[in-house]
């Protein structure tokens, strides 16, 4: 197996920006939370790139669909926390996503386990869009130009919020249902 990939480097990098990213996020400050919202922003799409680069060069591995969704859950967890920092979203609103997280990660893996596999769903990638979207405009929390990013990013992490949950009831269910079918529907 080849680990040295650019899929590979590229989710090692959002790994990397976290210190850098930390470091921006801890200021309540116009030009720090833009900073930490442009490397947030990086991080968010090194994401996109890392698969897209993957499936077209045949270069997926097994390295990468392991510490892809770890790197994303650390940036995005240590994001919602340093927003709490902040003072700019409820810590049990970010309790619950962070709950979430692992919740389904252990379903996931014990499904895996089992020889049932969890696909990721469309609930599961509007829930990660939502929250990136949110994390950004939160980040940046004050009017840029005129425009009002705290308010926008409220409204997306209520949205993203609903997400969360609506998309971990989804694996839940779904988890559910193919155990009923797998044992016959009783």
């Amino acid at each position: 197996m080849k680990l040295n990939t650019l899929p590979n480097w590229l989710t090692i990098s959002r790994i990397f920006s976290l210190p850098v990213f930390l470091v921006l996020a801890y200021f309540p400050s116009r030009a720090f939370g833009i900073a930490a919202a442009l490397v947030f922003s990086a991080a968010a799409i090194t994401d996109l790139l890392d698969g897209y680069f993957a499936r077209k060069t045949g270069q997926v591995s097994e390295f990468g669909m392991l510490i892809d969704p770890i790197a994303d859950k650390i940036i995005v967890a240590s994001a919602l926390i340093m927003l709490i920092h902040l003072n700019r979203v409820p810590a049990w609103m970010v309790a619950l996503i962070i709950s979430r997280e692992f919740a389904v990660s252990g379903l996931r893996a014990y499904a895996g386990s089992r020889n049932v596999v969890l696909p990721a769903t469309f609930p599961g990638k509007l829930k990660t869009t939502l929250q990136i979207l949110a994390i950004i405009a939160l980040l940046v929390h004050y009017p840029v130009w005129g425009f009002p990013f705290r308010e926008l990013g409220w409204i997306l992490f209520l949205a993203a919020f609903v997400a969360t949950m609506w998309s971990g009831y989804t694996y839940f269910r779904d988890y559910a249902r193919s155990m009923k079918e797998e044992s016959g529907g009783e």
